[in-house]
């Protein structure tokens, strides 16, 4: 969270000419409800299987850039789902600024707490494992939007390149 994935992805998509899909967004659709009335109403195991059920469908469609909630890695299956129709990147920022990038966010229960720089550290250590599953991990922390699309881009490229 907090890492410009739906912004960067919107970037890439438009640019490659491919459709971009969010996976919180079509999460939202599929319920009516917000993602945190899902976490405070159902907790978080119904949310992350709604996730599942979702990433599912939309890894198998084809020109596509999808953005998923940060806690989708959490669950190998999704990150099988997604890597069998594409490459998987991981934005990352620093901990500081994932706080000054999401301090006007409401939305995420997951940072509903006093200490929110202490709550994204202890997301970010817990889930490294999950994230370093990821083609190319990519650090957002003083790049541009543009800089990342760019980045990303050449890096889908080459690897099409090298694929054959």
């Amino acid at each position: 969270m907090g890492t410009g994935k739906t912004r960067v992805g919107q970037m890439v998509a438009r640019r490659l000419g491919y459709k971009f899909v969010d996976t919180d967004d079509l999460i939202v659709r599929k319920t009516g409800m917000p993602i945190s009335e899902i976490f405070a109403k159902f907790g978080e195991p119904h949310f992350r299987d709604i996730e599942q059920q979702i990433v599912a469908e939309v890894a198998a469609q084809d020109s596509q850039v999808i953005a998923t909630g940060g806690g989708v890695p959490i669950r190998e299956k999704n990150i099988r789902n997604l890597r069998r129709n594409g490459l998987l990147f991981c934005l990352n920022a620093s901990p500081e600024v994932i706080e000054k990038r999401t301090s006007n966010d409401n939305s995420r229960p997951l940072l509903y707490t006093n200490n929110r720089l202490r709550q994204i550290e202890e997301l970010l250590e817990a889930r490294k494992p999950f994230y370093s599953a990821a083609d190319y991990q990519i650090d957002t922390t003083n790049k541009t939007a543009s800089r990342v699309a760019e980045e990303i881009i050449r890096l889908y490229r080459s690897h099409a390149k090298n694929q054959g």
